[in-house]
């Protein structure tokens, strides 16, 4: 049975969440703070975190950066009761798989657990490769000659998007469209700049600008 890394500072919390999913059949490790979290993933195998983004006087985003940047094969969800949308968003943004709020249903929690863990058992269509790139769509992990990198939702979805395109040329607009759902340029340069940053994370990126249309994967 998979093991769920609990990290929370509310002792009540922390006995909540571990009996609710012991109840299930899953391991569950507890973690106050992010040193006994980061020492517990250095002993114990975790399958998947469960991450508040308030800890005592550090910032759980902080943390999270850190654990995809450590394990960017661990799967982590937000479970914490922020209610600024902002920071939810750059939670999801930096690689957190999910968010959910507090006060939260037992059930529903368990739903989405169960829901990512499967996820991340073995299925063909979980991955892509071209270009001496392997992409996991489900952890949104990118290796390429450099090791592994995580990527941010849009990320992933964009390499994927253009990684399945190889050969074709992707116009901004199309990209827009498949990526952030957009039927228009906000004029932000979204697809300019989340291009940028895949080329700063993965080297060598096999990657074609188009001048004045868009972008081409052209790796075999």
């Amino acid at each position: 049975m998979s093991s769920i890394l609990v990290i929370d500072d509310e002792e009540r919390m922390r006995v909540l969440l571990s009996r609710a999913l012991e109840q299930h059949g899953y391991t569950v490790v507890l973690a106050a703070d992010s040193a006994q979290a980061e020492m517990r993933l250095r002993t114990e195998p975790v399958d998947l975190v469960l991450l508040d983004l308030v800890l005592g006087t550090e910032n759980g985003l902080t943390l999270l950066d850190r654990l995809r940047r450590d394990h960017p094969n661990l799967s982590v969800i937000v479970v914490s009761g922020v209610t600024d949308v902002a920071l939810r968003v750059q939670a999801l943004d930096r690689g957190a798989i999910d968010v959910v709020a507090k006060p939260f249903n037992l059930t529903e929690l368990h739903a989405r657990v169960r829901r990512h863990l499967e996820q991340q058992l073995p299925d063909r269509n979980r991955y892509l490769e071209g270009g001496g790139l392997r992409l996991d769509l489900s952890r949104r992990v990118v290796v390429g000659p450099d090791g592994p990198r995580s990527l941010a939702e849009r990320e992933a979805a964009l390499l994927a998007h253009l990684m399945r395109r190889r050969g074709d040329v992707c116009t901004r607009e199309e990209l827009l469209h498949s990526v952030w759902g957009l039927d228009f340029d906000p004029g932000s340069n979204l697809v300019d700049v989340s291009i940028r940053r895949l080329r700063l994370k993965v080297a060598g990126l096999p990657m074609e600008t188009v001048r004045g249309v868009g972008y081409c994967f052209i790796g075999l």
